[in-house]
């Protein structure tokens, strides 16, 4: 598993230069609502992700029962979550075959266990770059799935969330200054409510990428505390040490 570990992280560090350039010159990237310490978010997220994305994307790396870290229970992770194994022990494994993905979509969906890590570029955070990504879809008859997107131009991904954002179109040239997307058919949420539910799947993806770093920096704050009470101890004694010294 650490060989696995290792070798996903060197791809990850492979395609961020290539994730910058997938992105327009004239793209900004908007920035994601930091959701990192909302419980609930995290959940919904977990649950947008485990039915709408799980289904062509792995997380190989992020197993089930991880996720009674952010405050789901057993019974719920295996009633609500588990839709492609019975063990809750097992990684985030799609059941497609990746010779059958590669027949359906011209290419492998990527491993999404440091998707966020990967996207991550002078252009800004990976989840900035994902959540503008996923509310950035329009439709292209030109394409084989119908779908285009304004961040990545010419995409294999389907645009799997559509039904809640609704159709978007483009208008004006994507490589130009001037181009804009313009939503023509609403879908189930409001765009601020499909906004929201992308912020929740982009933090759950943010967590899935390193699920200790919420742990880590907690015990390092703990740690830094200990420090400064040390270092004051340091400072009222010293005086003592050195008056100490000089008596003969």
């Amino acid at each position: 598993m650490n060989k696995l570990f290792i070798r996903q992280i060197l791809i990850a560090l492979l395609v961020m230069p290539f994730s910058a350039m997938a992105v327009g010159i004239d793209i900004q990237l908007d920035r994601a609502p930091d959701r990192s310490h909302d419980q609930a978010a995290l959940q919904h997220g977990a649950r947008v992700f485990t039915k709408y994305c799980l289904t062509c994307h792995s997380a190989s790396f992020m197993r089930y029962n991880r996720l009674r870290d952010i405050g789901f229970t057993e019974q719920q992770i295996k009633d609500e979550l588990m839709y492609a194994t019975e063990k809750i022990g097992e990684p985030m494994k799609v059941v497609m075959r990746r010779a059958d993905a590669q027949r359906w979509f011209g290419v492998v969906p990527p491993d999404h266990s440091v998707t966020v890590r990967a996207r991550t570029s002078a252009l800004g955070p990976g989840e900035d770059w994902i959540y503008t990504y996923l509310r950035s879809f329009y439709r292209d008859p030109m394409r084989p799935s119908g779908w285009n997107n304004l961040v990545f131009q010419n995409v294999a991904m389907h645009h799997v969330l559509w039904e809640f954002q609704g159709e978007q179109v483009l208008e004006g040239d994507p490589s130009g200054k001037t181009h804009k997307l313009k939503l023509v058919t609403p879908g189930k949420l409001s765009p601020a409510e499909y906004d929201n539910l992308v912020a929740d799947l982009v933090a759950y993806l943010k967590y899935m990428s390193e699920p200790s770093a919420g742990p880590r920096k907690e015990v390092g704050i703990y740690v830094l505390i200990a420090l400064f009470v040390l270092l004051a101890f340091a400072i009222v004694l010293k005086p003592g040490f050195i008056k100490l010294e000089k008596r003969p």
